[in-house]
C-alpha cells in the first residue's frame, strides 16, 4: 500500500474535461495526450491522475498510449482536495505577456476561486474580437496547467475581461479590497468573511477616479507596505494575507 501511495504521489496530474466512471475510458485531449505520451514518455501500464475542473479527481491507469491517441482507464473517483475556504475573485488589471500568465498561475496556486481581466485607464493593453479569444484561452490553459501542479481538482473560471466599472457593478461579495499605495491596511478588524473580491491595479496604478469609484463600491483601501509591488507581484503577496487570515494558509 506504501509502494501504490508513493506512486500515485509521483503520477502526473492532468486536466480532462470529462465525466468519470469506474471502468470507463477517458481518451485524452490533443494536448494532454501529447505531453503523457511524447513528453513524458509514458506507456501502457502507467499510473495517471486525472481531474475533470469540477471538484472530482480519479486515479487511472494507460491501456493506449499511441502517437495519435492515449486512453487512460478509470479505477476510483473521489472529491478533490485543495480548495481553499475563503472563495476570493481577483479583479486583475491586464499586463502584457508573461506578467499576466505569473498573475494568474501563482493566483490559482494559492486557492483563487475566479479571476477577470480588467481594462483600466491606465492600462497598456486593449483586447477585442479573435485576440481577446485567443488570450482568454491561453490564459485559462495557464490555470489548468497551475491546478495540475497544485494539486487543485476544480479550475477557476478565466472570465473575458471587462471594464473595472462593469466588474466593480456586478461585486456581492462579503469583503472587498482594492490595493492602494499609502493607506491603511484593512485586515485587521475584518471577521472573517467566506467570500472576497480582491482589486489589482496595472503597472502604472489605478487612477484617482477608478480607486474613488472602487471605495463606492464598498472596497476597502488595502496597502501591502511602504514598497510599490509589480501588478504581477501584488496578488500573489495580497491573496497570501488573505489564506493566512482568512483561509488555509
Amino acid at each position: 500500500m506504501k509502494t501504490e501511495a508513493r506512486s500515485l504521489a509521483r503520477a502526473p496530474r492532468i486536466h480532462v474535461a470529462a465525466d468519470f466512471t469506474v471502468g470507463g475510458d477517458v481518451v485524452l485531449p490533443e494536448g494532454a495526450a501529447r505531453h503523457v505520451a511524447r513528453v513524458l514518455r509514458l506507456g501502457v501500464g502507467a499510473s495517471l491522475v486525472l481531474f475533470d475542473g469540477r471538484g472530482q479527481e480519479a486515479r487511472a491507469v494507460l491501456v493506449e498510449a499511441g502517437r495519435k491517441r492515449v486512453v487512460a482507464r478509470i479505477e476510483a473517483v473521489e472529491a478533490g482536495r485543495g480548495e481553499s475556504p475563503l472563495a476570493v475573485h481577483l479583479g486583475q488589471a491586464i499586463s502584457k505577456g508573461d506578467r499576466m500568465d505569473y498573475a494568474i498561475q501563482k493566483a490559482v496556486e494559492l486557492g483563487v476561486a475566479a479571476i477577470t481581466p480588467l481594462h483600466t485607464e491606465h492600462g497598456d493593453v486593449r483586447l477585442k474580437g479573435e485576440r481577446e479569444a485567443k488570450k482568454l484561452a491561453h490564459w485559462q490553459a495557464v490555470a489548468a496547467s497551475a491546478c495540475e501542479q497544485c494539486g487543485r481538482a476544480t479550475l477557476p473560471p478565466i472570465h473575458p475581461p471587462v471594464a473595472l466599472a462593469d466588474w466593480l457593478a456586478d461585486r456581492g461579495e462579503a469583503l472587498r479590497l482594492v490595493l492602494h499605495p499609502g493607506t491603511r491596511g484593512a485586515l485587521e478588524h475584518e471577521p472573517a468573511p467566506a467570500s472576497a473580491a480582491l482589486l489589482i491595479g496595472p503597472e502604472g496604478g489605478l487612477s484617482d477616479a477608478e480607486v474613488e469609484a472602487a471605495l463606492a463600491a464598498d472596497f476597502a483601501s488595502l496597502s501591502l507596505g511602504p514598497r510599490i509591488l509589480r501588478t504581477e507581484t501584488a496578488p500573489v503577496v495580497a491573496l497570501s494575507l488573505l489564506q493566512h487570515r482568512f483561509g488555509d494558509l
